[in-house]
């Protein structure tokens, strides 16, 4: 048996000598692919935002929705947008590559986007205007169908887009020399601060023609701008690094659970990083990962047992029965990310009653600008978020970085965990500032009343910027922090997967703020306090609702504070006896 194993030892030393020289040469093009890729991207944002930002008013006003349907509607509909980009990173990390995904989502969402301006524009797909009557008549089924064909077509567009558009934007720059890695670093803030700069766009021009005047040409504009998405990602075609697929790298993620399980019977041997099955394909992208001794138990699925046989190269002549050690390690880093990955969710419900109940809490505030007529639309006050973040990402990335980095040496200044830590810290601030400016707002004297809502109160919209700016300053540490987390924590095959699971968090977290809604109206409803969150918010307690996600975050702080102690960062080397 000893005999056996140090055989098949000897052929492991062998494989770990195979020459790679042969591998063709990438011709990385850097920041000269960026134009194409940035003005992609910020067309596609220009597009998908200014419908998405408005939808929830759109679909309330346009379809004559009450508030708390048309918030559910649109939490499933961002959730399962979220959820989408799971599936879209694993056909496009298994068998499209990000190229073609991003090709066919781009034409999926422009088409969604035609879908909704059609809704808006043509007066048989929606129903007759409310007006200032009493009752409204609601959409028939088939308004309802076509409006959501177009939710459909975002959900697809937008499950190959979001997990792609970033994976796809590294992949032009070379990892392996430091201003390829540098240009990745920034690449992530510039692209949010793009990102930042088409929202607040959207937030003020686009809404504003949607709301004032007129919404099928404040729905056509966004479908216009994703045709140009698509003609000037089209256009970069030939100078684009196009990383190809490299088969399920979710296969290799199974077969390590299964053999694991199978041999879960077998003694680990005393000196696993010594002992334990080690081969890494010769044409493999992922780095060679050193061992940890976090989550022992996978590590019985590399455990060499005289059953066991290898191929001529080294490889396992049956995957299913043995696993080498790097791939137990790829394994460990996407379980060492989950528990990171989860204290996002309620981070996300804190930052989403900025997309939703802050919007309600402008409609019944005092829009107007000092004495003048121009009053701002309510959706709009969102921009202050994006103003915050765009403001703070350069001065991050080019005075607070480097000034960091000359106190702590760090690369990037503060550990990626660190600057998500912030974020979270700062959301709690968000819900607990929000409370108290809804507390104000509600004793203060009516001037006038919105239709279908209630009183609207005197408090000028502006003092919902404290709170906007620090949602927005949250979004700049935790949102970019996160989406570098995964780019980097994951194996280099799954980065599409990787991306998707910023995005799967922002999904369970709306999917969870729909929970805590509906379950806050229903066990409100009938309080002494009365409902909290009613159809006309004066009647309510939204002060109370912010309190009650302020005390979540503040237990979720301490949860990610716990995980960020325990956590290995990838590629960590371990000190062994």
């Amino acid at each position: 048996m000893s005999e056996r194993i140090s055989s098949l030892r000897e052929t492991m030393e062998k494989n770990e000598e195979i020459d790679t020289a042969d591998e063709p040469e990438v011709n990385y093009r850097g920041v000269k692919a960026m134009p194409y890729i940035i003005g992609n991207e910020t067309f596609e944002k220009l597009g998908a935002i200014g419908t998405l930002s408005n939808l929830l008013l759109y679909v309330t006003v346009v379809f004559n929705m009450k508030s708390i349907t048309a918030t559910t509607l649109i939490n499933i509909f961002n959730g399962t947008t979220n959820f989408a980009t799971l599936p879209g990173a694993f056909l496009s990390d298994t068998y499209f590559g990000r190229y073609k995904t991003l090709g066919f989502a781009s034409i999926s969402s422009f088409m969604g986007l035609l879908v909704i301006a059609l809704t808006a524009a043509i007066p048989n797909l929606h129903p007759p205007e409310c007006g200032k009557a009493s009752r409204c008549i609601g959409a028939t089924a088939w308004q309802m169908a076509f409006l959501l064909t177009g939710f459909g077509l975002l959900v697809i567009g937008a499950g190959g887009i979001r997990p792609c558009n970033l994976a796809f934007g590294a992949d032009q720059f070379n990892p392996k020399t430091e201003s390829g890695k540098r240009g990745i670093d920034s690449f992530f803030n510039w692209y949010f601060f793009t990102l930042t700069f088409a929202q607040m766009v959207s937030l003020t021009a686009i809404v504003y023609v949607q709301s004032k005047v007129s919404w099928g040409i404040g729905l056509g504009i966004p479908a216009l701008l994703m045709l140009l998405s698509c003609v000037v990602f089209f256009m970069g075609t030939k100078i684009y690094v196009k990383v190809k697929p490299t088969g399920s790298p979710m296969t290799s993620v199974a077969q390590v659970i299964v053999v694991a399980v199978k041999k879960r019977r077998l003694k680990l041997p005393e000196q696993p990083w010594l002992s334990l099955f080690s081969y890494i394909p010769p044409n493999s992208i992922n780095s060679k990962l050193p061992y940890t001794d976090q989550f022992r138990f996978l590590d019985k699925a590399a455990v060499l047992s005289p059953e066991d046989q290898l191929n001529p190269d080294g490889s396992a002549a049956y995957p299913w029965r043995l696993c080498s050690m790097q791939q137990v390690e790829e394994v460990k880093c996407i379980m060492r990310v989950i528990p990171i990955w989860s204290s996002a969710i309620i981070y996300h419900c804190a930052i989403v009653q900025q997309h939703t109940y802050a919007v309600f809490q402008a409609l019944q505030s005092n829009r107007y600008v000092g004495n003048s007529k121009f009053q701002i639309p309510a959706a709009s006050y969102t921009v202050f978020s994006m103003l915050s973040l765009t403001i703070w990402v350069p001065i991050y990335d080019r005075i607070v970085v480097p000034f960091l980095r000359r106190i702590t040496g760090k690369e990037a200044g503060i550990t990626i965990l660190q600057r998500i830590g912030i974020g979270i810290f700062l959301s709690v601030l968000t819900s607990l500032v929000s409370a108290l400016v809804e507390e104000w707002r509600r004793t203060r004297p009516i001037i006038g009343v919105y239709p279908r809502r209630g009183g609207i109160s005197s408090m000028s919209g502006f003092w919902l910027i404290p709170q906007l700016t620090l949602a927005g300053l949250a979004e700049a540490f935790t949102a970019i922090g996160q989406v570098e987390f995964y780019y980097k924590q994951f194996p280099e095959n799954m980065r599409s997967i990787a991306g998707s699971f910023f995005f799967c968090g922002m999904a369970a977290s709306s999917y969870v703020s729909g929970l805590l809604v509906s379950i806050v109206h229903r066990t409100t409803a009938g309080a002494k306090t009365g409902n909290w969150l009613p159809e006309d918010l004066n009647k309510g307690r939204l002060d109370y609702f912010y309190y009650l996600v302020a005390s979540l975050g503040v237990i979720n702080l301490g949860y990610f504070l716990v995980c960020a102690k325990w956590y290995t960062y990838k590629g960590s080397y371990q000190q062994h006896p």
